[in-house]
């Protein structure tokens, strides 16, 4: 879907998505997908906060069903691992 990081540096308009996405400790989230990637033949999404570009990025697998897609938490300690892992890694190469 996304050939780069869209971040602050980003010189172009994006078509924003907004979802809404509740925190542990049930705050809700207005959150921007600002990158997608591939990893272990899996989706996954890059979510920044609209209100706080600044903030870390949250990582979601993007799951579907009866042809809709939605947003999935990674549970899984070893998945999360991997997946930071290919995601570190790609920022790298985009920063060189």
């Amino acid at each position: 879907m996304s050939d780069h990081i869209h971040d602050a540096s980003c010189d172009h308009d994006h078509e924003e998505e907004i979802f809404i996405v509740t925190d542990q400790d049930g705050v809700e989230h207005e959150m921007v997908m600002v990158y997608t990637f591939e990893a272990s033949e899996r989706a996954y999404a890059v979510l920044l906060d609209r209100n706080d570009m600044e903030a870390d990025g949250v990582i979601f697998r993007i799951e579907e069903e009866n042809g809709e897609a939605f947003l999935a938490s990674i549970e899984d300690e070893e998945e999360w691992d991997r997946v930071v892992a290919i995601y570190n890694e790609i920022i790298e190469e985009q920063e060189q």
